[in-house]
């Protein structure tokens, strides 16, 4: 039998070598699980929320055609109506509002507002139309004074409406602006209940089309869009053709220059890559075709937004 210090020693020594044996196993596993906990996601979830304004750009419409398309991968996307693009970008702030994802339009807001909300990209123009009953006007400084429909108090067609009235000078009185959303806009401008409406619309839009071909009223073309667009750059020019709503009644009779935010898809910073991606291909699929005014291929985009680009959209 071994004395007694020897069985100590023995003992001290076989636990250090256990120790010498076990610890690096334990650091590795430990890694492991640091490694998967901050770099290796969750499976995404299967379902989202998109909110959307029914009178701004054609968003309801592409919201419905992203569920057709998310549906083939297992995801559903619920769509929350909502007053306009501020109110969508407030939405997206709130981290309790549920609301996953949005399009809102460029110069709405931005980041200082949202400082956790990134951009998927630009998906397609909506064009300023301002169609009015007046003799032929070539800027809305001509507007002052006048009877003016400019969209509800959360809608991107009212920001971008008061910003430029602003801009010239034309906002405050005798000048009126009514809160009138689309349609009761269009029904007062044929009635000649006000003297003009700012719309926020693809040109593909029925009622745009309808709009230009209806007698005593005009769409104003922008005589200094090149002035509006080196100030504000999230504005866009451009041309729609003569003739490009009706060739047999030549409908618009002449080229008429617009000025045209962007739709823009906009997420919430931490939303899952794999839903971003799956967003992302929705949009290619939705918005590559070409249009009235632009070219196939020509969306989505990383155009100005107000918003940082998201990192999944930079890799594609």
């Amino acid at each position: 039998m071994p004395p007694r210090d020897s069985e100590g020693r023995f003992r001290r020594v076989l636990h250090s070598d256990l120790w010498l044996t076990v610890l690096p196993a334990v650091i590795l596993v430990a890694g492991a699980f640091a490694f998967t906990l901050l770099f290796v996601k969750p499976a995404p979830p299967t379902k989202i929320v998109i909110a959307v304004a029914p009178d701004e750009g054609g968003s309801r419409y592409y919201a419905r055609r992203y569920q057709e398309i998310l549906k083939r991968y297992g995801i559903t996307l619920d769509v929350r109506q909502t007053g306009g693009s501020l109110a969508n970008v407030k939405l997206l702030a709130d981290p309790h509002s549920g609301v996953d994802v949005a399009f809102v339009q460029s110069g709405t807001a931005g980041s200082a507002e949202a400082p956790h909300v990134v951009s998927l990209g630009s998906v397609a123009y909506v064009p300023l139309w301002v169609f009015h009953r007046l003799s032929a006007i070539g800027d809305i400084s001509e507007l002052k004074g006048h009877r003016i429909a400019v969209g509800s108090a959360e809608s991107g067609t009212r920001a971008l409406a008061i910003k430029l009235l602003a801009a010239s000078g034309s906002d405050k009185p005798p000048t009126e602006l009514l809160a009138s959303e689309r349609d009761p806009a269009i029904e007062q401008l044929k009635k000649g209940e006000i003297d003009a409406a700012f719309l926020v619309a693809p040109a593909e839009a029925p009622s745009i089309k309808k709009l230009a071909a209806t007698a005593g009223i005009r769409l104003l073309s922008f005589t200094r869009a090149d002035a509006y667009v080196r100030l504000y750059p999230f504005l866009s020019k451009l041309v729609l053709p003569r003739g490009v709503f009706d060739l047999a009644n030549d409908v618009p009779e002449r080229d008429e220059v617009l000025l045209s935010p962007t739709a823009n898809l906009l997420v919430r910073d931490n939303l899952h890559p794999a839903l971003a991606y799956l967003l992302l291909r929705a949009a290619s699929e939705v918005h590559g075709t070409p249009g009235l005014l632009d070219q196939a291929r020509e969306f989505p985009s990383p155009r100005d937004s107000g918003f940082p680009i998201s990192p999944a959209a930079t890799r594609c």
